[in-house]
């Protein structure tokens, strides 16, 4: 069950909700008054499908030409009509989101119209010119590019431990990232991939407070029940000495310090572009650790992966940071078909949050995210009614939303353990916070930056 899954997750993750190809037929010219390929469909593909819907990327077909898409007509009309493609989970009704992917309901009706009414290709003289693209990265071309370095091996079968592996950056002044993409060198059996950074030096300790002053706020503090990562898992304290399994030759484990992560790859979320004037820090010296979780699949392989990035070329107006909110605690009972587990935490200083990014695993079935404000204003800021672990989105706030000090931010998220749950590994398990698949997590991504403090007026400013 385990490898089917993985599988499942795999293909979902390269090629998305893939398309029911339909036989081609002859075609034909539509009527003056109908959708043509060339004149209406073509400009909606070109601007909101062909970045993946191209020959080498991780769709799995072309919609460049009336050939490649007369085939799949119907098909498509049928997922755009359905909203699963393109796949966009997160509810209208709270916020509004930069990296929203959903077709406008006109370019949905001439999808449909255009595949019902037999997908005529119109005439070619209508059709727009082919979108260039210049670059194997989604992203456009990257400044630089970083590499595992070595080809690691991935057995057929079997679990894998998370494994990590460092890559030097031998960058002799800071950068700063303003957009990342992650490619997997065997994308078949990569799950995820998070990118850390490490300094030359140790993050300096903070600041001790003067004498008879009281130690600052934390930037966020966790509420009472949302546990910390267990023992043995990723992001948790190691286990004792004696509890610990021995490393095998293959075995890359995670150095101390890590640093902070600078990016990433999940299911359905490839790239992070920063907003203009916006761009997270890369100390110079730094080394990059990959942290890798493969899942084997029948066929034994090897991995390299990269990492492309593009920098900004100053210093930008504000630094973005990213953070986590977790409940490692989860426990999730056997057959349990609506499981609620909650995460909160209260913001110590005044920040801008940028984007908030939801992950489960299989069993995950919706999020909800409520903020309250100092003076007791209380807000959905983003809710997900139909998580997909295979779309894992990191939701970018269309305008940053401002969280004063004090405000609380409340995670929740509903889990399927039932048999109702057809990705479901063993709905007669109990299931706990873990790193492999099969297991289960709530976390949060969050991309956020620190308001600057006001400057205190002086003699003779106005307040």
């Amino acid at each position: 069950m385990t490898r089917k899954i993985a599988a499942a997750a795999v293909l979902c993750l390269m090629v998305g909700v893939a398309f029911t190809r339909v036989g081609a037929q002859s075609a034909g010219r539509a009527p003056a008054s109908g959708p043509t390929f060339s004149k209406d469909v073509a400009p909606i593909f070109y601007r909101h499908c062909t970045n993946c819907h191209r020959p080498g990327e991780v769709a799995p077909m072309s919609l460049l030409t009336f050939q490649d898409a007369r085939p799949w007509a119907k098909s498509i009309a049928t997922r755009v009509s359905k909203g699963t493609m393109p796949p966009w989970h997160a509810d209208p009704a709270h916020g509004e989101f930069l990296n929203d992917r959903r077709l406008s309901e006109t370019d949905k009706n001439t999808i449909v119209a255009w595949a019902n009414a037999d997908a005529p290709e119109g005439s070619p003289t209508d059709l727009p010119p082919m979108p260039t693209y210049s670059s194997e990265w989604l992203m456009g071309q990257p400044d630089a590019v970083f590499s595992m370095q070595e080809d690691y091996p991935i057995p057929a079968a079997g679990t894998v431990a998370y494994q990590y592996f460092l890559v030097p950056t031998n960058l002799t002044e800071d950068k700063w990232i303003q957009a990342m993409e992650v490619r997997a060198g065997d994308p078949a059996i990569l799950h995820h991939v998070i990118v850390y950074a490490r300094g030359p030096q140790p993050a300096p300790p903070p600041p001790t407070p003067a004498p008879g002053q009281p130690r600052p706020a934390p930037l966020f503090q966790f509420a009472e029940g949302t546990t910390s990562i267990p023992a043995g898992q990723t992001g948790g304290p190691p286990l004792p000495p004696e509890q610990r399994k021995p490393l095998g030759p293959n075995d890359r484990p995670a150095p101390r310090p890590m640093g902070p992560p600078v990016g990433g790859f999940a299911p359905g979320q490839f790239t992070r572009v920063y907003q203009e004037g916006t761009a997270l820090k890369l100390v110079a010296g730094s080394t990059l650790i990959f942290q890798m979780h493969y899942t084997p699949n029948g066929k034994a392989t090897t991995d390299r992966t990269r990492i492309a990035l593009r920098f900004a070329p100053r210093k930008p107006q504000t630094e973005v940071r990213i953070a986590s909110l977790v409940n490692g605690g989860l426990h999730i009972p056997p057959g349990a078909a609506d499981h609620r587990v909650d995460a909160e935490m209260t913001i110590g200083q005044d920040v801008t949050m940028w984007s908030m990014l939801p992950h489960t695993h299989v069993r995950g079935k919706r999020w909800e995210y409520q903020v309250t404000y100092p003076d007791g204003r209380t807000e959905t800021v983003l809710s997900v009614p139909n998580y997909d672990f295979n779309w894992q989105t990191d939701y970018v706030f269309k305008q940053p939303l401002k969280f004063p000090k004090g405000t609380k931010v409340h995670a929740t998220a509903w889990y399927d353990n039932s048999t109702a749950n057809k990705a479901n590994p063993d709905p007669a398990q109990d299931v706990w916070w873990g790193d492999q698949t099969w297991e289960e997590m709530m976390y949060t991504g969050l991309t956020f930056s620190i308001d600057a403090t006001p400057a205190t007026p002086t003699a003779g400013q106005e307040k």
